[in-house]
């Protein structure tokens, strides 16, 4: 692997994804003051459903695109814009916004509120652009070219806070219509952000690459499953752990939210800076294939994962009550405390999370995408059992301890299909070494069943065959 040229991919994706999660803290302080407390709860009861509809539509496309345009590129058909892919997830696309439509009112009475109905109305424009965005930023990424992507973040934030701001100001007396204005900021900002990698696709005029959309679905589906468990998990969690936490303290909402919204969203962070990594290594690993190179590729880039991730989650560890004291000022002593208790528990979670991320899209990038989603379904199903056992006992903490089982499951589980994937390589050479010998000896096993003397006289018919031909060419017309 030319690492100056990874380093470089996942150094221009991993600048821009920082720049765009920079705007968005900075936008959501302001945001915050205008919509009020009712505003931003309504905007944020809006998300789940819609990261479920984008799951459906667009989970792991990018990777599984660029996966196959790397490959394409490897083998020198060099790749275009795959109309395929763009022909499958628009239909996706178009299916999970009619899906949002539909389940907008009987999900709004669900969570007993009906103003959700406008928010989910607002939002659903903006999963169509999502899926197309993903299929060419994936097309991007299989060129080895990490800017498209990166400017395309940028560009979509910009928007997002611009628009959402100028919107949620004109209705700043109305918390509802605030909500539902900054929630349509974001289809807005998806727009922008596919106009930009469009037009820049546009520009290079790169030949098609033809793909059947059926071939590519089903080896969509197992990364999309993968990178679909995650969010489906975290809703699981909103019903099982609030409930069991509400068996032992009436605080259950509340510490909750200390966990997902303290806790976990903090130590997501080092994930989010070594997402360049994760892109940047599909590409390199697909070009390799699936055997030795593949793998060792996938180790380097976890290497360099790991050069980020672990210094940070040592961070979160010894800095816990600074950061918990400089982002959430307004924190009881006794929910600091928490907070405190749950960074210094789940900053093993903060590295495993990174690694997994990164493993899991090498093994898509070689092939194995099953592999990734059978760990991953593994370390959910730990964690469901963990909080079942740990939640009741331990209260929250459990919550944190549970989730350090799963990232701690599924980094194992993936390292070891990684591993494995060099083991199955030297089988496949050794056998077709086998194989190869035993013919030179002897021929086939159908060489074999005629008998030693056939088996000679096809040898001497070989070696007598006109222009030196191959058993199946001149050896088998004498």
């Amino acid at each position: 692997m030319k690492h100056a040229k990874f380093l470089k991919n996942a150094a221009v994706i991993s600048a821009g994804g920082l720049l765009a999660k920079g705007i968005g803290v900075l936008y959501r302080i302001p945001l915050a003051n205008l919509l009020g407390g009712y505003g931003e709860g309504l905007y944020q009861m809006a998300y789940p459903l819609f990261c479920l509809m984008l799951t459906l539509s667009s989970a792991g496309v990018s990777t599984v695109v660029a996966r196959a345009v790397a490959a394409r590129r490897a083998a020198g058909r060099m790749g275009g814009t795959l109309p395929a892919a763009l022909r499958l997830f628009s239909l996706l696309g178009l299916g999970a916004t009619a899906l949002m439509l539909l389940l907008s009112h009987p999900v709004a009475r669900l969570q007993g509120e009906e103003a959700l109905v406008g928010c989910y109305l607002a939002l659903a424009p903006a999963i169509l652009p999502v899926a197309i965005l993903c299929v060419l930023r994936g097309w991007w990424q299989g060129q080895g070219e990490m800017a498209p992507t990166a400017c395309s973040e940028i560009v979509e934030q910009l928007i997002k806070a611009g628009a959402g701001l100028l919107l949620a100001s004109r209705f700043y007396a109305q918390p509802v219509r605030a909500a539902q204005a900054a929630l349509f900021a974001v289809a807005l900002s998806e727009c922008a952000a596919l106009l930009v990698v469009a037009f820049r696709t546009r520009e290079r005029r790169c030949p098609l690459l033809p793909m059947r959309g059926g071939e590519l679905f089903f080896s969509a589906l197992p990364a999309m499953t993968n990178a679909a468990l995650l969010p489906l998990s975290g809703m699981l969690d909103s019903v099982l752990v609030v409930r069991l936490l509400a068996r032992t303290t009436p605080r259950a909402v509340h510490l909750y939210g200390l966990f997902t919204g303290g806790a976990l969203a903090l130590v997501s962070l080092p994930a989010t800076l070594c997402c360049g990594f994760v892109a940047a290594a599909v590409p390199a690993v697909s070009a390799a294939g699936g055997g030795k190179e593949g793998a060792e590729r996938a180790l380097t880039a976890l290497a360099f994962t790991f050069a980020i991730a672990l210094p940070c989650a040592a961070g979160i560890f010894l800095f816990a009550p600074v950061i918990a004291g400089l982002l959430y000022p307004a924190l009881s002593a006794q929910d600091a405390e928490v907070l405190v208790r749950l960074l210094r528990l789940m900053c093993v979670s903060s590295a495993a999370l990174a690694a997994v991320d990164t493993l899991a899209a090498c093994l898509t990038a070689m092939g194995r995408a099953k592999c990734a989603m059978r760990a991953m379904l593994c370390a959910v199903l730990c964690k469901a059992a963990l909080q079942i056992i740990l939640v009741g006992k331990l209260g929250i903490t459990g919550a944190a301890i549970a989730a350090n089982g799963c990232y701690l499951v599924a980094f194992f589980l993936d390292l070891f299909y990684t591993v494995d994937t060099v083991k199955a390589d030297r089988r496949e050479k050794r056998h077709v070494v086998h194989h190869r010998t035993r013919n030179k000896e002897g021929g086939s096993d159908a060489g074999r069943a005629c008998g030693a003397s056939k088996g000679g006289r096809r040898r001497r018919a070989h070696r007598n065959a006109p222009l030196g031909g191959k058993l199946e060419g001149g050896g088998d017309r004498l």
